[in-house]
């Protein structure tokens, strides 16, 4: 199980997704008596690497009693059957990775597709006083379907997960390396890593300490001169795709989140976001410990 201090989001950010998911599971009993629903939804969007299955994964680890059902890839087809599931086996959890594959916007997608009106009865069809969360995740909030958004109970909270600012990349690479020892100043790496993403510098703490166990540090340590080596190799010109594949910025003032254009499109303009590549994994259903 995830600890808080692992999930490195900015400030205040995790409190507010904690406050929405879990805060609505402690006080379920409280709200119904209230007359407020519980079913809620929750939306990740970010570049690759950020943290969004990271977070997902901290949140299922807090709701311990809770079913959890993950979706992703080509399991998205059993839409239907995990929400049925869902209200069967409640409290439960209903997460749905890369949701961009089947909630394209219509506009972008003109023979429609099945996927994305299975989803949308899914979420409808769970009553509001079911205790059951969807949590949906996205590297294209920009391209999503509308309709996610324009009726209350399928998305109620949307929370971009950044690159990491300074702050959280200190965090990042003192989470990393906790585990070895560190000589030397942190404060050029810090400025070398503008723009990269957690799953960057979790590389570069892994090629840090290969380099010095390669230089024969018997335990390994992390010197100035392994962080400067490892940095200046991977922000080289000749590993863009690696830079781009961990999710980071690649090339100048490139920091958007928004990769090639969605099909049919053809540069016919900006996209308006209504909020700001798949991974094809096996459904997975975890029942309450």
């Amino acid at each position: 199980m995830l600890a808080a201090a692992e999930v490195v989001l900015p400030e205040g950010v995790l409190e507010h997704i904690e406050q929405h998911i879990i805060g609505v599971a402690e006080w379920s009993r409280e709200l119904l008596d209230a007359g407020q629903h519980l079913k809620r939804g929750l939306l990740l969007h970010g570049p690759p690497g950020t943290g969004k299955t990271h977070t997902v994964r901290y949140l299922t680890g807090r709701l311990a009693d809770c079913t959890v059902i993950l979706l992703t890839g080509l399991s998205i087809r059993f839409i239907d059957q995990a929400a049925a599931l869902a209200r069967r086996l409640q409290p439960s959890v209903v997460v749905l990775e890369d949701v961009d594959l089947v909630a394209l916007d219509r506009d972008y997608a003109p023979g429609g597709q099945p996927l994305l009106f299975s989803l949308l009865e899914a979420m409808d069809g769970t009553g509001t006083d079911a205790d059951v969360t969807f949590v949906l995740t996205t590297n294209r909030a920009d391209i999503l379907e509308v309709a996610l958004a324009d009726r209350p109970g399928r998305i109620d909270l949307a929370i971009e997960i950044p690159r990491p600012d300074p702050a959280c990349r200190e965090r990042l690479l003192r989470l990393y390396a906790r585990d070895v020892t560190v000589h030397g100043d942190l404060g050029p790496v810090m400025t070398g890593t503008e723009g990269v993403t957690a799953s960057f510098i979790k590389e570069l703490i892994r090629r840090t300490v290969l380099a010095s166990l390669r230089a024969g540090d018997r335990p390994p340590v992390l010197r100035d001169t392994y962080f400067a080596d490892v940095l200046a190799e991977m922000t080289g010109e000749h590993h863009a795709l690696t830079r781009s594949l961990l999710g980071a910025a690649v090339g100048d003032g490139d920091d958007s989140e928004a990769g090639a254009d969605p099909p049919g499109y053809a540069g016919r303009g900006p996209i308006v976001p209504p909020w700001p590549m798949a991974r094809a994994r096996s459904m997975g259903i975890r029942r309450p410990r």
